[in-house]
C-alpha cells in the first residue's frame, strides 16, 4: 500500500511540475511554424515564478469568492491527478474513489467557480467571458455525458483504469470504429474545455474576443499565477486521459518497481509530444470561430459521440 501511495504522490509531482513545460513547448513550436524564435519552452515556469513574487491587488467589491477561486482551480487538476492513470497501468491508492464522470464533475467544479469569481469582479468583459465560457460548457456537458456513458457500454466501466486496459487487449478493441469515433469525440471537447482554437485562441488578449482568458483578466500576483498554473495542469489532466486511456494506453508502467514508474515519464511525455505537434498543426492552419460557430463545432463532436454509440450496438 506504501508503494502505491508514493506512486499517487509521483504522479501529482509529475502534473504538477511537467504542465508548464506543455504549454512552453506549445507555444514555442506555433512561433516557430510562423518563422518566428519565440519564446523559451521554460518562459511559463518564468511567468508563474514572477507572479508569485508580485503583489496581489484585490477590488473592495469582491467576496470569498474571488479570493477562494485560484486554491480551487489549482486543487482541482490534482484531486483528478490521483484517480487517472498517469504513469502506471494498474490502480493506485485513490483509483477507485472516483470514475471518468466523477472526474469530469471535479473539472466542472473549478469551471464554475472561475465563472463566478469572473461575475463578482463587477467588471463587465469577465461577465462577458464568463457567460461566453457557460455556452461552451452548455454545449460541451452532453458531449461528456454521452462520451463517457459509450465509455461504460464499450468496456463495461468508467473507472479509467479499467477503461484502458479494455484498448489494449485484443487489438481489435483500439481500432474498432466506434473506439475511432470516440476518440475523435473527446478530441474536440479538449479543443473546448482548454479554450484551443478554433473555439478559443488562448494567445489573444482582445477583451470583446476573449472566452477562457477572460476569466482571470482581475487576478494579480499570487491569484494570477495559481491560475495560470492550475490551467496548465487541466490541460495536462485531459491530455493524460485522452492519451493514457482512450487513445495510447501503452507505456505505462506495469510493474510496481520505482525504476519503471520512473521509466513511464519520458514515455508519456513522448506520447503528449505526439499529440502537441497534431494540436499545432490544427492551430497553425485553423482560425478562431466566430461566437456562434462554436455551436457547430460541439455540434459536431455531439454526433460524433452518438455515432460511436451506435456502432457500438452494430459491433455487439
Amino acid at each position: 500500500m506504501f508503494d502505491r501511495i508514493l506512486f499517487n504522490f509521483i504522479q501529482v509531482l509529475v502534473v504538477l511540475t511537467l504542465s508548464p513545460l506543455v504549454k512552453g513547448v506549445i507555444d514555442r513550436l506555433k512561433e516557430n511554424v510562423q518563422s518566428k524564435r519565440g519564446p523559451s519552452i521554460f518562459q511559463p515556469y518564468r511567468d508563474i515564478w514572477k507572479l508569485f513574487h508580485k503583489d496581489e491587488v484585490i477590488s473592495d467589491q469582491t467576496t470569498w469568492i474571488f479570493r477562494l477561486t485560484p486554491y480551487v482551480v489549482f486543487a482541482v487538476p490534482i484531486f483528478v491527478a490521483m484517480l487517472i492513470p498517469v504513469l502506471t497501468s494498474y490502480p493506485l491508492f485513490f483509483a477507485f474513489m472516483g470514475d471518468m464522470l466523477g472526474g469530469g464533475f471535479i473539472l466542472a467544479l473549478g469551471g464554475f467557480f472561475s465563472t463566478l469569481a469572473a461575475v463578482d469582479t463587477g467588471n463587465p468583459y469577465g461577465a462577458m467571458g464568463a457567460s461566453r465560457t457557460r455556452m461552451v460548457g452548455f454545449l460541451a456537458e452532453p458531449v461528456f455525458m454521452i462520451v463517457f456513458f459509450t465509455v461504460s457500454v464499450i468496456a463495461g466501466s468508467t473507472i479509467p483504469y479499467i477503461v484502458q486496459q479494455h484498448w489494449v487487449t485484443p487489438l481489435a478493441n483500439f481500432l474498432a470504429p466506434s473506439h475511432v469515433l470516440l476518440m475523435v469525440a473527446f478530441f474536440m471537447l479538449i479543443l473546448a474545455e482548454a479554450g484551443r482554437i478554433p473555439v478559443d485562441n488562448p494567445s489573444g488578449h482582445f477583451e470583446l474576443a476573449m472566452v477562457d482568458e477572460s476569466k482571470g483578466l482581475e487576478y494579480s500576483g499570487r491569484g494570477a499565477a495559481l491560475m495560470k498554473w492550475g490551467g496548465c495542469m487541466k490541460f495536462f489532466v485531459l491530455l493524460c486521459i485522452f492519451l493514457n486511456v482512450l487513445v495510447a494506453p501503452w507505456g505505462l508502467a506495469h510493474g510496481q518497481a520505482l525504476w519503471e514508474v520512473l521509466l513511464a515519464i519520458p514515455l508519456v511525455l513522448a506520447k503528449v509530444l505526439g499529440f502537441i505537434l497534431i494540436l499545432v498543426a490544427i492551430e497553425s492552419s485553423l482560425a478562431k470561430l466566430r461566437l456562434f460557430r462554436i455551436t457547430e463545432f460541439l455540434g459536431a463532436a455531439f454526433v460524433t459521440s452518438i455515432t460511436a454509440l451506435i456502432m457500438q450496438f452494430f459491433e455487439m
